[in-house]
């Protein structure tokens, strides 16, 4: 199995995929700027803001691509708005485009969103015409023209990628090929300060309630091998919550947050 990961660098959730699926035999092409933890197939340093970068990175791995990890991400601020939509939405987007032209029937895509995106329920209309444009560029001027949209960055480009995720599956099934994303909560990974940085450690472990701590990365890592294995042959279009049961208490009721983080 020839497989894509982006983000798969020295630590956090790609690195943590990057490491299981060379136990597992797979044949891992990186594409990050950070070394990947193991020896791995080939490893590029891309730019992901830059498209014929990582177009070329692409060309140069060749097909068949079985699979795309998409693992690469910015917090947000220290970064702004625009390179934080670029790199975790556009640049994504771009990769799932350029890899699926080389997957052969059975080939899957499987991408990190996270919970901070939840509510791209009340803001599909929104985002819509974003997932619609047709390419890199015109992606990035309808995020440079619409700033409000995207305003702090992190979240909103989240909120894109589920709804991209729903949206391209049709199109990719008709091609045989699978696309979907995971939501985590809180994760111990190296952006993780930065996360504190912006909205407050009390806030972020709210957001642990469900099972009580942060996740690990590769506790990220085994929903993205799974949504983009065999054993995933049916699962398409969707958004894999993997936050240890907040959202779900939140809904029922069994866990009620407040600011006081109470």
């Amino acid at each position: 199995m020839r497989v894509v990961v982006t983000g798969g660098g020295g630590s956090g959730m790609g690195a943590a995929a990057v490491s299981e699926l060379v136990d597992l035999g797979a044949e891992v092409h990186v594409i990050d700027l950070k070394d990947a933890p193991v020896q791995v197939a080939s490893q590029q340093a891309v730019d992901l803001r830059d498209p014929d970068a990582s177009a070329a990175a692409i060309e140069k791995i060749g097909g068949p691509i079985n699979a795309l990890f998409n693992c690469a991400g910015l917090p947000g601020p220290p970064f702004s708005d625009l390179d934080t939509m670029l790199v975790n939405f556009v640049a994504m987007r771009h990769l799932a485009e350029l890899c699926a032209d080389r997957m052969p029937t059975g080939g899957a895509i499987a991408s990190i969103s996270s919970t901070a995106g939840s509510g791209y329920l009340q803001s599909i209309e929104k985002w819509m015409p974003l997932v619609t444009t047709p390419d890199f560029a015109s992606a990035k001027a309808w995020c440079e023209a619409n700033p409000e949209a995207i305003a702090s960055g992190y979240a909103p480009s989240k909120e894109a990628i589920i709804v991209w995720t729903m949206y391209a599956a049709k199109a990719l099934a008709e091609r045989n090929i699978r696309v979907n994303c995971i939501s985590p909560g809180p994760t111990d990974t190296p952006m993780m300060p930065a996360f504190e940085d912006f909205a407050g450690k009390a806030m972020i472990d709210m957001f642990t309630a469900g099972m009580g701590r942060r996740s690990t990365p590769i506790e990220q890592a085994y929903p993205l091998i799974f949504l983009n294995s065999r054993a995933a042959s049916y699962i398409t279009g969707e958004n894999f919550i993997t936050d240890g049961g907040t959202l779900g208490s939140m809904m029922t009721g069994t866990v009620v947050l407040s600011f006081d983080g109470s």
